[in-house]
């Protein structure tokens, strides 16, 4: 019962469990295939729950809190979103010669066009006192032969809901880099057969990293807006690694005049 401690049937059922799945896992090399078969199938369908059970675990006891959206925003905003990236530890925290279109969870994916990848990419746990999103992200750049290298994170359905061109979208990261690159922040907002883009470079050598979108300078069909994603793009990323700590997304309306 949630909440509630363990009875002794409880943990007697919780051992047999246990020692079964333990006998299976020894016997393995040797069982029989039909048999081996529907053992893989349970074990899926038990993975599956585990993972979420260690998923949500994690996300509520660690420190910084795991799955925490608080941070700093404009009084006046009216959504504010931090990635799950930057939240909870993801089942696949990541690779090595990471190929173009890889996902790192549901919302981040990587785009490149290197013949021969040299790019690893590591979910990581933040731990400083000053962090308040419970991961990071680290990408370290080898040998880089493409032209472009980027990350695309898909906004939530929330964010272009009831979106106006009166709204201003601010994007706040934390970054960490070994040697100086730049690094440019793209809206894309997409809109009936339309995609608006807004592009701004993020200002590294400041203290607050910090870009702010006004959409105002689009032609956003407001009747008609499906979906935002934001690309972060990396100029000269050859021999680097470059750590986001956090990135964070919040809504708000522009003053009236």
């Amino acid at each position: 019962m949630a909440g509630g401690k363990d009875s002794v049937i409880d943990q007697l059922l919780h051992h047999r469990t246990l020692r079964r799945w333990a006998a299976a896992a020894r016997a393995a090399k040797d069982t029989d295939l039909r048999q081996l078969r529907r053992e893989r199938g349970r074990a899926r369908k038990l993975k599956h729950h585990l993972d979420t059970l260690i998923h949500v675990a994690e996300s509520r006891l660690a420190l910084p809190i795991v799955g925490n959206q608080a941070f700093p925003r404009p009084h006046d905003s009216d959504w504010g979103w931090r990635p799950e990236l930057w939240c909870g530890p993801l089942a696949s925290p990541g690779g090595s010669s990471v190929q173009s279109k890889t996902m790192l969870g549901h919302e981040v994916t990587l785009f490149h066009d290197c013949r021969h990848s040299e790019l690893t990419l590591r979910q990581l746990r933040n731990t400083r006192e000053a962090d308040l999103a419970a991961f990071g992200l680290r990408m370290d750049v080898f040998r880089f032969d493409g032209s472009y290298l980027s990350l695309a994170i898909d906004l939530p359905e929330e964010a272009s809901r009831d979106l106006r061109r009166k709204h201003l979208i601010r994007v706040e990261t934390i970054v960490e880099r070994e040697k100086p690159l730049e690094i440019f922040a793209r809206l894309n907002i997409k809109n009936g057969p339309n995609t608006e883009q807004i592009v701004r470079e993020l200002p590294l050598h400041e203290d607050e990293i910090m870009v702010e979108f006004d959409l105002a300078y689009t032609k956003l069909n407001e009747k008609r807006v499906e979906r935002m994603w934001l690309d972060l793009i990396f100029e000269g990323p050859q021999m680097n690694q470059v750590i986001l700590r956090d990135l964070t997304f919040s809504r708000r309306p522009r003053a009236e005049l």
